[in-house]
């Protein structure tokens, strides 16, 4: 008994060794903004600065520099949760052919446009995706990019508290871009303060600012060259003023580095109120 036993125990040793996960040093979730404010070339700049990145030897030295020289990554379309779209699911990138692969497979996948801006559902799809993967990163982070605040969902500070708690880090990629200032109702002249006072958060969590959409490429190489080898730029303390003549509330709660956006987090949800529900 003891010899016809031993079958379904190796069977179930051997079962739980295939569905062991993959050990990575990072595992990552890109999410790209491509609400209404998005254009298609804007779109495309997005999509080609990151496949550019990916061909970049100093990003593939970086992925090539970990303890186990390999990174899982997954790169989603954001605007709501009813429009977002993963792009390309968990891929383990560990040199240059992998890297092409993914650069290549991302210029061929069809753009997406969504509506409103909800990082919040960014941040929580996300999140799903990394506590479902398969995949056991020595770090988990989730880098979110964008050129307006949160408008739509759940309120992305409450949602990036809940988020970091699960031992995830969000950085953040704000993009400046102030041909909105004439084209948006949501245009924030501060978008780098409130992705630091509202979005990122976590161990080492930063931001890098993009001038502009051309300025996205040098922004995200740089982005996840420090994300690869888990460094981080100092902050400038420079702060700008804005404020939407609103009646609610502002949310006024700390970062987790300490740091209060002074126009409050919902400052896009409550921008929304004030030109769709006057």
């Amino acid at each position: 008994m003891a010899l016809l036993g031993g079958a379904p125990v190796a069977a179930a040793i051997a079962s739980a060794a295939m569905a062991a996960p993959v050990a990575v040093d990072l595992e990552l979730v890109i999410a790209t903004d491509v609400s209404r404010s998005i254009n298609q070339g804007e779109a495309l700049l997005q999509r080609r600065g990151i496949a550019e990145a990916f061909r970049n030897p100093a990003v593939i030295r970086a992925i090539q520099s970990g303890f186990l020289r390999k990174i899982g990554v997954a790169y989603i379309d954001y605007s709501s949760r009813a429009f977002n779209r993963i792009v390309i699911d968990w891929t383990v990138v560990q040199g240059r052919e992998s890297a092409e692969s993914f650069a290549s497979r991302l210029l061929a996948a069809p753009l997406t446009f969504g509506r409103r801006t909800s990082i919040s559902d960014a941040i929580e799809q996300a999140r799903e995706m990394i506590e479902s993967n398969g995949i056991e990163g020595t770090r988990r982070v989730i880098d979110v990019s964008g050129d307006g605040p949160n408008n739509f969902g759940n309120f992305v500070d409450a949602v990036r508290d809940a988020t970091i708690s699960r031992r995830i880090t969000i950085n953040g990629l704000p993009i400046l871009n102030r041909a909105d200032a004439f084209d948006s109702r949501f245009y924030l002249p501060d978008l780098d303060k409130y992705y630091r006072g509202c979005v990122i958060g976590g161990p080492g969590a930063f931001l890098v600012v993009a001038g502009s959409f051309e300025d996205f490429a040098r922004a995200i190489r740089r982005k996840l060259i420090l994300e690869i080898a888990g460094t981080a730029p100092q902050f400038d303390h420079a702060f700008s003023g804005y404020l939407v003549p609103v009646s609610s509330p502002q949310r006024l709660r700390p970062s987790p580095s300490g740091y209060v956006y002074p126009r409050g987090c919902d400052i896009g949800e409550r921008m929304w109120n004030y030109w769709f529900n006057p």
